[in-house]
């Protein structure tokens, strides 16, 4: 066992990592080899793995009359298993292989369990091959027949401890498939991989390398009673090594079809073992045919019950991981409003594979007088609990922005919610309510990316403010910022994940997405006035390039990405009506007259009488029960929105009245005649609206030329 007297480094390193991979593939405590030496009727440990020196020296030394595995197991030239903690270590079992030579037992592999069930067939194959695998490098020859095998053995070890590490990496199906075919598919010289499972009683492809897409289409899918092979090897629980095609018919004769599509020469079928259940099938596939040796086949029967243990973890990961992105896409809005102030586009990209789903999300939420709320914002952290906190914010944001709130104060309820949640949670946030009439962006600051301005002459703004802190670790009040827009303005947001990597801080991120949208957009017209389809296309266009800019690799990267593109149209002078009504009883007979006017002027001669029922029921309650001054402003639009502001902050609410009343049924009637009607409260007052839909409107929601009346 021992090389003039000593061990050198490679035996070393070969012992350690026969070690590793025993302990690995049983899920052992630790694992020993001992060397025996048999004119003293004894078994000295050698070398030891994952065991306190305390539990080790119970092992150093076992006489061949001891009632323990590893002595068993020389004396009987075979694998032994024995339950139970022999030497009061803390195991629940020993399994122990002996290590053949030319001569006989050179030594023993063992390994300690921390569970009292029996390894399987396929573990104690492995058992066996690592055993051998060690006996040939230790001792310089093998009792275990390995056949003509191709693979060089002294790269055995070498690449089977490439192959566990990678295994151990892989967190994906597709993780699992690459690693097999980087460590295994080479050496063996085998052209083609794919992982097959049972379910529900059909047959589904996890994952494939090597074959073409028409054999894939064909065999997704499809019933198990169909698949010869899948069902031969689940069955069986015996791997299935073919050697020729002609083999393969002579076997499988129903399978001719699928060959024919897949011209392969030579197939190894092994069972895919896990927790002491048959998950599937790996097949190996060759382009030639080709014998296999007895050491060839112990070793991919080995390799398989090592790959079925890290496939399981991954299809429980992947079942997991498409859960959560089910989760969060159903959390995310579906198609974007197009509004008559703001056309969008927006692009999501969750984190490359292996990391779990994050909290990015944004909206596009519509306000009364043609305003519409912007928002994008991102949960610290990954997986589901985040992609759930993230829909509860989206959902809380829809709930503030319907009533009408600042951004600033808005955000001051929402810290609140976020704070709620754990000292953990923590949330960034950009929130902004574009006015189409003022022209102007009001916006709030969260811990997040600033919002990047492109105007339509083609300069990129970044507006110069401090962010606040993220939601959920600041202080309110948060700041409110304000920014007049050019009509045919583009807003881009975005979460840090486009615009931070590993390779680039945030600042370097803003610099090349402002060069990359200012070089987009001069060369794209990313609007259409006559046309929104048109709009949207040229937006989805801008998105793909941004992204492409930004993330050329999606599939590397460590940290969701949103982007939101929003192009601003202002309303029209043309299309707005403004007038101050006295205080009085007179305000309802000039609002009435006014309406009338121009509502004439703009050819919505039908939208009239009940518009002057709204005007004249809005302005006097005002005079009965709150106070001035009193404007009244029209806005025509997709709709024709009607806006009474007074110097009150009294809530108005609909009354139930009795048939007796004589009130208290004016907003029962502005219900019924709008569309839609609500409150927004301003610093000196509020204002009460209604939207009234605008009939023969054309496909961009915009009836016909504007008229405005005289002296406007």
């Amino acid at each position: 066992m021992e090389r003039e007297g000593a061990r050198g480094k490679e035996d070393t390193e070969t012992l350690n990592l026969v070690l590793q991979q025993a302990a690995w593939c049983l899920g052992g405590l630790g694992a020993l080899v001992h060397q025996w030496i048999p004119a003293a009727g004894r078994l000295r440990l050698l070398s030891v793995s994952g065991l306190a020196p305390a539990s080790a020296e119970a092992w150093a030394d076992l006489r061949v009359d001891q009632h323990v595995a590893p002595v068993r197991a020389v004396r009987g030239g075979e694998f032994c298993w024995m339950a139970g903690d022999s030497l009061g270590v803390g195991a629940a079992g020993t399994a122990a292989v002996p290590l053949l030579g030319v001569g006989g037992p050179m030594g023993v592999l063992s390994v300690l369990t921390a569970g009292a069930e029996e390894p399987g067939e396929v573990q104690r194959s492995f058992l066996r091959a690592l055993a051998g695998w060690a006996a040939e490098r230790l001792g310089g020859g093998s009792d275990i027949p390995l056949g003509p095998d191709p693979v060089a053995a002294a790269d055995r070890p070498v690449r089977m401890g490439e192959l566990t590490a990678a295994l151990a990496e892989a967190v994906t199906s597709q993780d699992v498939a690459e690693a097999f075919a980087k460590h295994v598919l080479a050496p063996f010289g085998a052209d083609g991989l794919m992982f097959t499972v049972l379910e529900g009683g059909r047959v589904r492809v996890v994952a494939a390398i090597g074959y073409p897409q028409e054999f894939l289409e064909a065999v997704r899918d499809i019933p198990a009673s169909l698949s010869a092979p899948v069902l031969d090897t689940v069955r069986t629980r015996v791997p299935r090594f073919v050697e020729s095609g002609a083999e393969f018919l002579q076997r499988y004769p129903t399978m001719r079809g699928l060959r024919e599509l897949a011209p392969k020469e030579a197939w190894a079928f092994l069972p895919l073992m896990a927790s002491g259940r048959v998950l599937g099938m790996c097949a190996v596939s060759f382009g030639h045919p080709r014998s296999f040796g007895d050491g060839e086949r112990t070793l991919l029967t080995a390799l398989g019950g090592l790959v079925g243990q890290s496939l399981e973890r991954a299809r429980l990961y992947d079942v997991e991981h498409a859960r959560a992105q089910e989760l969060q896409r159903g959390l995310l809005p579906k198609v974007l409003p197009r509004l008559p102030a703001a056309i969008a586009a927006a692009r999501y990209l969750p984190a490359g594979r292996g990391e779990d789903v994050g909290g990015d999300w944004y909206d596009v939420i519509p306000l009364s007088a043609d305003r519409v709320a912007l928002v994008i914002g991102d949960v610290m952290g990954h997986g589901i609990t985040e992609a759930a906190t993230m829909g509860g914010l989206r959902t809380a944001v829809r709930t503030l922005a319907d009533l009408e709130m600042p951004p600033d104060e808005l955000f001051s309820h929402l810290n609140d919610l976020v704070g709620d949640l754990g000292e953990d949670c923590c949330a960034t946030c950009l929130y902004a309510v574009f006015d189409p009439v003022a022209r102007r962006c009001t916006y709030a600051l969260a811990g997040h990316p600033p919002l990047v301005v492109v105007h339509p002459d083609g300069t990129v703004h970044v507006p110069d403010v401090s962010p606040d802190p993220p939601l959920g670790a600041a202080e309110p009040p948060f700041d409110a910022h304000h920014l007049d827009l050019p009509d045919e303005s583009l807003l881009v947001l975005c979460t840090d994940g486009l615009v931070e990597s590993a390779s680039r801080d945030i600042d370097q991120g803003l610099l090349q997405l402002r060069r990359t949208v200012a070089r987009a957009a001069a060369h794209t017209a990313y609007f259409d006035p006559a046309h929104q389809d048109g709009d949207v296309r040229r937006l989805e266009d801008l998105c793909d390039i941004v992204v492409s800019a930004l993330l050329p690799d999606p599939g590397r990267t460590n940290d969701d990405a949103g982007l939101l593109m929003v192009h601003a149209r202002c309303t029209a002078a043309g299309d707005v009506a403004y007038r101050t009504l006295p205080e009085d009883p007179r305000a309802a007979g000039q609002a009435r007259a006014y309406v009338r006017e121009h509502l004439g002027a703009w050819g919505l001669e039908d939208l009239v009488p009940a518009t002057e029922l709204l005007v004249s029921e809005l302005v006097g309650n005002v005079v009965r029960h709150a106070s001035g001054p009193i404007r009244l402003r029209l806005i025509r639009s997709h709709s024709l929105t009607c806006e009474v502001y007074d110097g009150s902050l009294t809530t108005p609410r609909i009354r139930r009245a009795a048939h007796t009343d004589e009130d208290g049924r004016g907003l029962q009637l502005v219900a019924a005649l709008s569309q839609r009607w609500g409150a927004r409260y301003l610093d000196d007052g509020k204002c009460i609206w209604t939207e009234q839909d605008i009939p023969h409107a054309d496909a961009s929601g915009v009836p016909g030329p504007v008229h405005a009346p005289s002296g406007v």
